[in-house]
């Protein structure tokens, strides 16, 4: 992993940006928004 995607200094926001290929499954089916939401909970952790 390159240094410009890793969170140099935690104190100031960062931001990611996430590409999904078929997003609508992402959204509509209730074991993948899980998934989703329980791994951004992980990450603000």
């Amino acid at each position: 992993m390159s240094e410009k995607y890793k969170v140099i200094d935690s104190m100031v926001p960062t931001f990611i940006t996430i590409t999904v290929i078929d997003w609508v499954d992402l959204f509509t089916r209730p074991v993948y928004c899980n998934i989703l939401d329980e791994s951004l909970n992980y990450c603000i952790k």
